[in-house]
């Protein structure tokens, strides 16, 4: 919670209006009245299970993409990354065991077509190309100065850091 509070006050001073919003426990036509007129929603990390496990009681995943397609700007940071994509199982690769929270479906947003894999670091190399084999999707693992950019259905990677790209992800926009 403290480091969100930290990102908050980073976008206050840039002149964002910033509001905390827990969709824990919110129904789809309350998220809705929420989100109806924010021009960004950023989604801050977390355990992935227990975020996607929100975003599905709560109709959350629907009305980004509803947002989205209207022209909002969805900014994920690390689980909410995860969230974006078409499944988390991303997640499992790092926290194999982790608690699920009673989510079976790891089926997510589908805001991209891709998995990210956040919080890159070299020694996490051996991991990573060990259970890429085991996904349909590409990947791509982002150090913590690295994101994605998507516009218009392509994207590159934007921040310092060596592009770490498997099963074929490549970017699009250029």
């Amino acid at each position: 919670k403290t480091y969100i509070m930290e990102e908050g006050k980073k976008l206050m001073k840039m002149g964002f209006t910033v509001e905390d919003i827990d969709i824990r426990g919110k129904k789809k036509d309350e998220l809705r009245q929420i989100l109806m007129d924010k021009d960004v929603i950023y989604v801050a990390g977390g355990n992935s299970y227990y975020l996607l496990k929100q975003i599905k009681e709560s109709g959350f995943d629907a009305l980004v993409a509803e947002r989205v397609n209207n022209g909002a700007i969805y900014i994920g940071v690390s689980a909410g990354s995860y969230v974006a994509c078409p499944t988390i199982e991303q997640h499992n690769w790092k926290h194999l065991g982790s608690d699920q929270f009673g989510l079976v479906d790891l089926t997510a947003m589908n805001l991209v077509p891709f998995l990210i894999f956040a919080h890159f670091e070299e020694k996490m190399r051996e991991l990573v190309e060990k259970n890429v084999v085991s996904t349909k999707y590409p990947v791509v693992a982002l150090y913590d100065t690295q994101a994605v950019l998507v516009e218009n259905g392509k994207w590159k990677i934007v921040g310092e850091g060596k592009r770490e790209f498997y099963n074929g992800f490549k970017e699009t926009l250029i």
